[in-house]
Formats: C-alpha cells, sequence, structure tokens
C-alpha cells in the first residue's frame, strides 16, 4: 500500500494526486470559461479591451468573486472572456490551451463547447470562428500525445437562447460533425427562453440524425426539463438539478414522480456540475447539492466543470469536493467517469474502446496502488 503525504492528504477518501492521475471525462464545459487569468489578460492587452484588474492572480479572484449570487450574474462576466476572443488566433490559442489543460488534469475525453455567434466581433464569420476552435483542438490533441497524456478533445456548437440563430448553428453542427463537432446545444438565461422557442433546429437536428443536449433545470424547474426532453427530444441533460423537485425526499423511501421516473428509466444522462451550481444559487452548498440523492438513486449522473475560470475548479477539483461532501471513493468516481463516457457524443465502438482500455484500466490500477481511496 502506498502512503499518503501530508500534502496529499486534503480531505475527504481520494487524495489530490490520485484525483488527478485518474482517467475522467467531462461532458460539459463552457470554452469561454475556461480561460487562463494569463492569457485573458496578454490578449486584452493585444486587443485593447479593458479588464476590472489586470494582474493575473487577482483577476482570477476576481471572476470566482463576481460570479457569485444568481446565473444573471454569473453570466455578466463572460462579457471580459468573450470580449478577447475575436480573433481567429485568439480563438485558436483558447482552444489549444483547454486541451492542454484538461490533458494535464487527467482527462482522456472532452466535449467542449462554446457559441460561434459570439465571436463575431471582429467581422469573422461563423465558419472562420468553427475552423480556428477546431485547428485549436487538434494542435492542443497533439501537443497532448507528444507528452504522453493523449486526450480526446471535440466541440458542440452552442446557440444562445435568448438569440435566433438556433437553426443556423445547427446546420453548421451537422456540416461540421464529421471535422469534430460532436453536437449541439442551447445555452444562456432559462427563464422567459424556455427552449420551444428553438423547435425548429430541435427537429432539424433528429432528422439529421445529429446529437444535442440542453440547459435545462438549472435557473429554471421542471417545467424546463419536460420541455427539453418531451417537446425537443433532448440526449441529454445540461446541469437537469432541478429533476430533485419531482423526488419526494420526506418519508423513509424516496418516491420519484412521473417526470423524475422518466429521466432515471431512460438513463437521460445529467451533466450535473456541482460547483458551478453552488455559485449560481441552483444549489445551497456541495453537501445539499441534489447530486447525492440523485446518485444514490442512480439517475444516470456525470461530474462535470461548467466554467473552470469562474469556479476556480478542474474536473479533479470537482471530484475532490465531492468526496469530502459525500465520502465518494475512486469506485464511485469511476461509476461517474463510466456514465459520462457511456453518454458522449462519440461513436460506440471508440466510447467502449476507452471505457475497457483506458478508463477501467486506469482506475484498476489506481485501485490496486491506493486501496484505502476506494
Amino acid at each position: 500500500m502506498s502512503s499518503r503525504s501530508e500534502d496529499d492528504v486534503r480531505r475527504g477518501v481520494i487524495s489530490p494526486a490520485v484525483a488527478r492521475q485518474a482517467p475522467k471525462v467531462l461532458l460539459h464545459d463552457h470554452l469561454d470559461g475556461g480561460l487562463r487569468p494569463a492569457t485573458i489578460a496578454e490578449l486584452a492587452e493585444q486587443s485593447g479591451w479593458t479588464l476590472p484588474v489586470t494582474d493575473p492572480t487577482a483577476l482570477a479572484a476576481w471572476f470566482e468573486n463576481a460570479c457569485a449570487g444568481s446565473l444573471e450574474t454569473y453570466l455578466s462576466t463572460f462579457t471580459h472572456t468573450v470580449g478577447v476572443m475575436q480573433t481567429a488566433p485568439a480563438l485558436t490559442r483558447v482552444a489549444r490551451e483547454c486541451a492542454a489543460d484538461l490533458s494535464t488534469d487527467g482527462v482522456v475525453y472532452a466535449e467542449i463547447r462554446f457559441a460561434p455567434e459570439l465571436h463575431q466581433e471582429r467581422d469573422l464569420d461563423l465558419e472562420a470562428v468553427i475552423e480556428a476552435v477546431l485547428a485549436g483542438f487538434e494542435e492542443g490533441m497533439a501537443d497532448a500525445r507528444a507528452a504522453g497524456r493523449p486526450i480526446v478533445v471535440r466541440a458542440l456548437l452552442t446557440a444562445m437562447r435568448t438569440a435566433a440563430r438556433s437553426s443556423e448553428i445547427a446546420r453548421l453542427a451537422v456540416r461540421y460533425r464529421d471535422e469534430g463537432v460532436a453536437g449541439f446545444d442551447i445555452a444562456g438565461r432559462e427563464a422567459g427562453f424556455p427552449p420551444t422557442r428553438h423547435l425548429d433546429a430541435f427537429e432539424y437536428l433528429r432528422r439529421e440524425n445529429a446529437h444535442f443536449t440542453i440547459h435545462a433545470g438549472e435557473a429554471f424547474g421542471l417545467p424546463s426539463i419536460w420541455e427539453a426532453l418531451q417537446w425537443c427530444g433532448a440526449d441529454r441533460l445540461g446541469h437537469g438539478v432541478r429533476i430533485i423537485d419531482d423526488v419526494d425526499l420526506s418519508g423513509p423511501t424516496p418516491v420519484l414522480g412521473r417526470l423524475a421516473s422518466f429521466v432515471r428509466d431512460t438513463r437521460v444522462p445529467l451533466e450535473m456540475c456541482p460547483s458551478s451550481n453552488v455559485q449560481t444559487g441552483a444549489a445551497v452548498s456541495i453537501a445539499r447539492h441534489p447530486i447525492g440523492p440523485l446518485t444514490d438513486l442512480r439517475f444516470r449522473v456525470t461530474v462535470n466543470t461548467d466554467n473552470r475560470l469562474m469556479s476556480n475548479t478542474s474536473l479533479s477539483e470537482e471530484f475532490l469536493r465531492l468526496s469530502e461532501a459525500f465520502g465518494w471513493g475512486l469506485r464511485q468516481m469511476q461509476w461517474f467517469t463510466v456514465n459520462a463516457m457511456k453518454s458522449a457524443f462519440y461513436p460506440f465502438d471508440a466510447r467502449l474502446a476507452l471505457i475497457n482500455e483506458v478508463i477501467k484500466p486506469g482506475y484498476a490500477h489506481l485501485l490496486s496502488e491506493h486501496p484505502e481511496q476506494a
């Protein structure tokens, strides 16, 4: 049995070093929410963008502090990250660094979402935006392979639910699906902007046998989830936290309502982002996050970062916070990871290969080396 240093024994069952080594899968992460603070400062200086502070350390703290309170407050901070992502070189750099940072954190498969329509302030067309990001992912994956930390990074094209370009973005998701685009998403403020406003886009994607996920059940409740599934046909739910409102936990045995039963029975993947949900007020704390009872009830739960910059987090850090709150160890971490890989918008054979050749052997090795963290 390997001993754990004082630096490793920080909290919970899993140590930081082991959490980073474990192979992980990330399904819900925004490109414009994961920039390195130093990169934001450099790109702002190059482009003339005005930041609230320019020192990278102070800037990281500003983002985390400015995000607390509500989803609307949280979303307002993206003005600065999107503001410095308006040229092809900037987009490629951010995408390349995203792949590098995830690989360093032990992520072996990631779907990173971004809204092409937000990156046109300097006259890039949508195709140029997409191609710049895909080029950055390719560069980042090549660098990761060379460093002995291979990762697969694919894109999700996001349309803003407050705008009217979803059909246009959906068509681009289909056009680029053989070039690194895994699927489609809608994001932005939920209240007042239901997914049914974008039915044309979802109907087109279904006709084209394309994958899509929908942000639902974060700031808004069960109607948002019902519409995303029953009207729009979403493959996955972005967040889906409020499905807990259809679960009665007051008695000795939990009782699931019709919608919660449907979500669990049909294995709808929930892209849960614990730290982000606490910041936006969708959850009271990590320890009281719905991920606890939903995991106990065996919903198809996955663990994600949402916005690594705004939440000062990584996927390893999310698992460490959950380990501290719920006492979960490596076996539970593997369960979440396999859930995520099963739910990825990636060909079936390739998913199986990553599960059987990378994920399961990786956890088997860690469990043999660190049985106390099981």
